[in-house]
């Protein structure tokens, strides 16, 4: 069984993020570059104030185009309500269950209010493999 432990040595440090006041266009550039299913929003005090998803810009793409519009910026799509945050301390094992339940690629990781981190499933089966090795 995968040993309970924090997030903080499993979570990405550097998670690619936007400010919500950026190019809509420009951050499905981003999103595509750095092969991610989505971003981190945080406004210019590296407060977290949303998540921009694949699906948010596919949304986006689809009303400009039926209303003759251009497609905006990041604040007008991203998710800003009842955002689920982990914080470094969290236990990985509760977090990967909780993220289960949600059906959540990733999370954000958030200490005193500020976007430290991000954790995704990708990062709990790494976390899975180097704690529990070989041994299944």
């Amino acid at each position: 069984m995968l040993q309970s432990v924090g997030l903080r040595d499993y979570m990405i440090t550097n998670p690619v993020k936007v400010k919500d006041d950026a190019n809509l266009l420009n951050t499905m550039k981003i999103i595509i570059d750095n092969k991610v299913s989505g971003v981190c929003v945080i406004n210019e005090n590296k407060v977290l104030v949303g998540m921009l998803s694949e699906m948010d810009c596919l949304a986006a793409i689809l009303k400009s185009t039926y209303n003759n519009v251009g497609v905006g910026l990041v604040s007008e799509y991203m998710t800003k309500e009842n955002i689920i945050v982990a914080h470094p301390g969290d236990d990985i094992l509760n977090v990967a269950q909780d993220m289960l339940a949600k059906n959540q690629r990733r999370r954000p990781v958030v200490e005193d209010g500020k976007l430290v981190g991000q954790i995704s499933q990708k990062d709990i089966l790494k976390a899975a493999i180097q704690l529990k090795g070989h041994s299944w």
